[in-house]
């Protein structure tokens, strides 16, 4: 059966990759983060050799209550 038309491939958003101490900010910031993203940022950095400040950071963050 001939085509009438072309079909074009549907054009998809590709987000542009954060660096880790914008994902660390992001995760840190929102207070619904999964406690398993901030231990798997945590292992990341980690992993990078670790900026302490943002080490801090997150740990303050994996520890604080969820009413905080």
């Amino acid at each position: 059966m001939p085509q009438t038309h072309q079909a074009q491939p549907a054009p998809r958003f590709v987000p542009v990759a954060k660096s880790l101490p914008e994902q660390i900010a992001d995760a840190v910031a929102c207070r619904s983060t999964p406690l398993s993203h901030l231990l798997r940022l945590m292992a990341a950095l980690q992993a990078e050799g670790g900026n302490e400040s943002l080490r801090l950071k997150l740990r303050a963050r994996i520890g604080a209550p969820l009413d905080a």
